[in-house]
């Protein structure tokens, strides 16, 4: 891990996809809160799109995000269940890098409180891809909130010992960060 700790907020490019064969814009509460959240803590959304529970739709979508210069961060709601059509962790994971096996837990961990046992129906996974942060949670507005507040302090420059800044992207780590 590195110990990059920045003075100030560095504000990130998110992607924000809602999966999900029933929603449109009028009715995507959970994208929206992903969309209000990031802006929130002073994030600049580049795209939101609201994507069919398909494999090959999501993948198309990300792969883009992932290639693009212009995002740093992914976050994907819905798709995370046992449904024959959750398909959003098939769809992502073959196009990781490496995977960020603490989300899922902390999510897991987090989701336990509320809704028991059943939060090991819970498919959340995050993950890096050509030094882009992916984020995959449940599409209810709540599982959002949840994923926001694990994730929210680890996209701040500011938060050590570490956070995921200096592997994103497009971030100058010299200019940005001092070593702590």
């Amino acid at each position: 891990m590195g110990h990059h700790v920045a003075n100030e907020l560095i504000p990130l490019q998110v992607a924000v996809m809602t999966v999900s064969d029933t929603r449109d814009e009028s009715t995507d509460t959970s994208g929206q809160t992903l969309v209000d959240k990031a802006a929130g803590a002073g994030h600049v959304l580049n795209d939101k799109v609201i994507v069919k529970d398909d494999i090959y739709q999501i993948r198309a979508h990300l792969s883009r995000w992932i290639a693009s210069e212009d995002t740093q961060v992914v976050l994907i709601t819905g798709g995370t269940g046992f449904t024959g059509r959750d398909s959003t962790p098939e769809a992502v994971t073959p196009l990781l890098d490496k995977i960020v096996e603490g989300f899922g837990e902390l999510f897991r961990a987090e989701s336990l409180k509320k809704i028991g046992g059943s939060t090991m129906q819970s498919r959340a996974l995050a993950g890096m891809a050509n030094n882009t942060l992916v984020v995959c949670m449940p599409g209810s507005t709540g599982a959002c909130k949840d994923g926001w507040a694990i994730i929210e302090s680890q996209l701040d420059a500011r938060q050590g010992p570490c956070n995921f800044v200096p592997h994103l992207k497009n971030i100058d780590i010299e200019a940005c960060f001092t070593r702590g």
